[in-house]
C-alpha cells in the first residue's frame, strides 16, 4: 500500500489526497511534523516539508510532480485534459493557488492562525491575517469570473485545477476564514466538489485544539 507522509490541513497533502482518492488508490496516511526535522523524514525529504509520498518504490516529495505523476500512470480517470493548451490552463491555475493564493491567503490566515500555535513560534500576526482576509476576496471574485465562462475552474471538465482550488479552501474553511456568500458561483462549485467521494477523509479529519465549524462536513452548508 502507498505511504503518504502529510499534515491534516496542508493544502499540499490534501491536493494529493484528493488525487489519489479520485483515482480509488489506497494509502496510508502517516501525520509528519516535518517542523521538528526527524532524522528519517529527513532521508525521506532533506527539503523537510510534505507531502512526501512512497508509491511504487519511489519515495517522492513535492506535491505537483506527485500529482503529475499519479495521473501519469493511472490515467483513469482523467484530471488533466489531452491537448496541450488545456493542459498548460490546468498548469497556470494549479500554480495560481499553490503559489499566488498560498502566498496571498493561506500563508497569512491558515498559518498565523493553526501552524504557529502547534509549532510554538509565537502568536498570530496581526496585520498579516487583516492582508489575508483581504486577499482572498480579490481571490473569491477571481474564481467567480472563471465559473461563469466555464463548468469548472479550467474548463468544462473536473480537472487537477480544481482539486488544487478545493484543497486550499477546504483549509480555510475548517477555520472558518472563506465568506461564501460572497460568490454565490463559488459555494456552488464547491458544493459540488466537496460532495465527491473523494472528499470524504478530507471531511472528516480532525485538528487536536481546532475543531471545525459545523458546516465545515455539511454538504448542503
Amino acid at each position: 500500500m502507498a505511504k503518504l507522509y502529510h499534515v491534516p490541513l496542508s493544502p499540499f497533502c490534501r491536493k494529493v489526497r484528493l488525487v489519489l482518492a479520485e483515482k480509488k488508490i489506497e494509502v496510508e496516511l502517516i501525520e509528519e511534523r516535518y517542523w521538528e526535522k526527524d532524522p528519517d523524514f529527513l532521508r525521506r525529504n532533506p527539503a523537510a516539508k510534505v507531502p512526501v509520498l512512497r508509491m511504487d518504490n519511489r519515495v517522492m516529495p513535492e506535491s505537483q510532480a506527485i500529482c503529475e505523476y499519479i495521473e501519469e500512470t493511472v490515467p483513469e480517470p482523467p484530471l488533466m485534459p489531452r491537448g496541450p493548451e488545456a493542459r498548460y490552463e490546468v498548469r497556470r491555475l494549479v500554480a495560481w493557488f499553490d503559489d499566488s493564493f498560498h502566498r496571498d491567503v493561506t500563508s497569512k490566515l491558515l498559518y498565523e492562525r493553526v501552524n504557529k500555535k502547534i509549532m510554538k513560534t509565537g502568536f498570530p500576526d496581526s496585520g498579516n491575517v487583516k492582508a489575508g482576509a483581504k486577499a482572498i476576496k480579490y481571490h473569491l471574485d477571481y474564481m467567480a469570473w472563471l465559473l461563469d465562462h466555464r463548468r469548472w475552474l479550467a474548463g468544462d471538465a473536473m480537472t487537477l485545477a480544481d482539486f488544487a482550488a478545493a484543497a486550499h479552501l477546504s483549509s480555510l474553511d475548517y477555520i472558518s476564514d472563506v465568506d461564501w456568500n460572497r460568490q454565490e458561483g463559488v459555494k456552488d462549485w464547491y458544493a459540488k466538489i466537496k460532495s465527491r467521494p473523494a472528499f470524504r477523509a478530507i471531511l472528516a479529519d480532525q485538528v487536536p485544539g481546532f475543531p471545525p465549524p459545523a458546516h465545515y462536513a455539511d454538504l448542503d452548508f
